[in-house]
């Protein structure tokens, strides 16, 4: 059988259009996750009602995640007017408002996520990133044959790597500073960094967490895949863990490299 073309293969591929007011953040969130999770299978655009720049923590987070941000731009909807789109998806309930009747769709589908340029947390661009991935799996999973996201971890799992001091004081401190690197830990817990790196290796392994290499150091934060419920687990424990995180916070405060510094002899 002769091999397909490239205009053949790119004529398969069902189109998607996420749409945000802005298209700064969500949209464009959206836009890279699902062109990487599954761009042979899904040609991938996004838009918004009143077009701003993308903001530069939108593509800062996708870069420390890993996902490539190339080739995003912001556009209006206006320049995709007359379009056909098998599904339309929104981030955000004006868009939902004032596009839901997309001439020419096939599916129009409301996510509505907050605004992370409102979230209050200091990590709010990368949670909504993490939130909308979860989404992203599991439309790739419904909507095509051949793609299969691979799982998340087990209930089991999660909660066993929850069991042991060092890994739960570790996500806890993760998820309340969005990323740390190892030194930042070892201050933190006041372990040895082997015992701490060993740990988070684990919690790697297991899917928790994702790890990034920055020159010489190693930093770690969850993993955007993580489902939703396991996130929200992490987020309530440490919101109601003060007297569990006070010592570990006190010491990053008291330690000559609080959060963000870099302490030579601290990667794995």
């Amino acid at each position: 059988m002769a091999a397909k073309s490239s205009s053949e293969g790119s004529a398969m591929r069902q189109k998607v259009l996420f749409l945000c007011t802005a298209n700064s953040a969500r949209s464009q969130m959206a836009e890279a996750l699902l062109r990487q999770l599954a761009g042979d299978q899904f040609e991938v655009f996004s838009a918004g009602n009143m077009p701003e720049e993308i903001d530069p923590r939108t593509l800062a987070t996708l870069q420390s995640f890993g996902i490539d941000s190339g080739g995003l731009v912001a556009k209006s909807v206006a320049e995709l007017a007359g379009q056909h789109f098998d599904f339309v998806i929104t981030l955000c309930s004006k868009a939902h408002r004032e596009c839901r009747h997309w001439p020419g769709s096939g599916v129009v589908m409301a996510w509505d996520f907050p605004d992370p340029k409102q979230r209050p947390e200091p990590n709010a661009f990368a949670r909504t990133l993490q939130e909308i991935s979860e989404r992203i799996r599991l439309f790739v999973l419904v909507n095509s044959k051949q793609v299969q996201p691979l799982p998340p971890p087990a209930a089991l799992t999660f909660y066993k790597a929850l069991a042991d001091e060092t890994r739960l004081l570790s996500l806890l401190l993760i998820e309340r500073a969005g990323e740390l690197c190892v030194c930042e830990l070892v201050e933190a817990l006041a372990s040895p960094q082997p015992k701490v790196s060993r740990h988070l290796a684990q919690l790697r392994r297991v899917g928790l967490l994702l790890d990034r290499r920055e020159g010489q150091w190693v930093h770690y934060r969850l993993h955007p895949a993580l489902p939703g419920w396991m996130a929200g687990i992490i987020h309530s424990t440490r919101e109601h863990s003060g007297e569990l995180l006070a010592l570990p916070l006190q010491r990053l405060r008291d330690s000559a490299n609080p959060p963000g510094s870099r302490v030579q002899g601290a990667t794995q």
